[in-house]
């Protein structure tokens, strides 16, 4: 069905090459167009090299773009600073030690993230009247985060540390937030568990989220929308009953078409 509303975040025609004007110039993003709506979450899949990572570091302003236009509430964005994008956009990456300060405590990384989007101080004076939020907060993970609310952040477990991670993206209800591959590191069952807390804070916080994965049970069990990546475009976007109706099997049949 098409889309008649405005969308939150519009990327298009976007090329994003590297190395450009050399011998070794290779273009990632090729006139890719993507429209993501308030409260879509999507899940990103592709195969090495699709251009998935590319996507997200274009999006987060990690990576400039050669041409194309990108907005996010109708504001263009396309050439906004990295500090700018964090007071509206959060990212959890594949590596539990991105993202947290492994020096700092629980709390602390907590009270950082509070304050997303405004000057970082640390004012420890209001730590205390916080940490019952934290604690409260953590807890939702079920995974003993909110037992270690003083614990330095190195110190936690790979599974406890993403957990971390996530909830710092998420404390201040960014306007976007994109998932890289954030449950690939962890054990199954570890996996799991985040990936069901994930489930339960985007749906019930109503986020718009982008999450890329490559386990395609995850891609079809979790969304609204589910995109495919290929050669720097979308080559497949399916949302709302059609995605229900979706088979590994029809998944995989697509991902021979386009190899």
């Amino acid at each position: 069905m098409t889309q008649t509303k405005t969308p939150l975040l519009a990327l298009h025609n976007i090329v994003t090459t590297f190395n450009a004007g050399t011998p070794n110039e290779v273009t990632i993003l090729n006139q890719l167009n993507l429209d993501v709506y308030e409260g879509d979450f999507v899940t990103v899949l592709g195969s090495n090299g699709a251009g998935k990572s590319t996507l997200f570091n274009t999006i987060s302003g990690d990576l400039p773009v050669t041409s194309g236009t990108i907005t996010l509430k109708e504001h263009d964005i396309t050439h906004a600073s990295v500090e700018k994008r964090t007071a509206f956009l959060a990212r959890v990456f594949q590596d539990p030690k991105m993202g947290t300060a492994p020096r700092m405590t629980v709390a602390e990384n907590l009270l950082l993230a509070s304050q997303r989007g405004q000057r970082r101080t640390l004012r420890l004076r209001h730590l205390k009247s916080n940490l019952a939020h934290f604690k409260e907060l953590t807890a939702t993970m079920n995974n003993g985060l909110s037992e270690r609310l003083n614990t330095a952040t190195e110190n936690l477990s790979g599974g406890q540390r993403q957990a971390l991670s996530f909830l710092m993206a998420t404390e201040q209800r960014p306007d976007l937030l994109l998932l890289d591959e954030h449950t690939a590191a962890l054990d199954p069952k570890t996996s799991e568990e985040l990936m069901h807390q994930t489930n339960l804070h985007v749906t019930e916080q109503q986020l718009t989220c982008l999450m890329i994965t490559h386990h395609l049970d995850d891609a079809l069990k979790y969304g609204n929308r589910l995109i495919v990546l290929d050669q720097g475009k979308v080559k497949f976007d399916v949302r709302g009953q059609a995605k229900a109706e979706l088979t590994k099997d029809k998944l995989l049949s697509f991902f021979d078409t386009i190899e």
